[in-house]
């Protein structure tokens, strides 16, 4: 019968940790895996990711194209058929309600009411921005700001 104190971890189930720069006869001693000279073998050594040996590293090989504009405005689109699905919802239809009906990923960030498609209804709805078209499909409706 096998007790508590008899236990063992299986055969090769545990594997000692290399510890270099032990002594000649640890198998990595001496230099411990560092080679010769030179940067690598320093103390303090940082090796960059893309540093490529001297050689132009690829990120500058390659020609850059475009630009990206930090400070755009990037809003969540919602189509006036897509707020056809939110008829049942009574009162103003803002982000939080948009948000629960899984219309938009967040109800914290900008919100934007395109004109494609119709409500079916006049519906008071409030975003950061509406198009034109939607303006004038929604015009019975007071469309406000946040």
């Amino acid at each position: 019968m096998l007790t508590l104190n008899e236990l063992r971890p299986g055969r090769g189930a545990h594997k000692r940790k290399h510890r270099r720069g032990k002594g000649t006869g640890s198998g990595s001693g001496c230099m411990a895996g560092r080679g010769n000279k030179g940067d690598g073998s320093r103390s303090g050594r940082k090796h960059k990711t893309y540093f490529e040996g001297g050689q132009t590293p690829l990120t500058r090989r390659v020609p850059k194209r475009g630009f990206e504009n930090i400070f755009r405005k990037r809003y969540q689109i919602v189509n006036l058929r897509d707020l056809a699905a939110v008829a049942s919802h009574e009162g103003e239809i803002d982000a939080k309600v948009l948000h629960a009906q899984g219309l938009i990923h967040s109800a914290d960030l900008p919100v934007k009411v395109l004109g494609t498609g119709d409500a079916g209804r006049p519906l008071a709805v409030k975003a950061d921005a509406f198009s034109k078209a939607a303006q004038e499909k929604l015009k019975p409706v007071k469309a406000t700001t946040r």
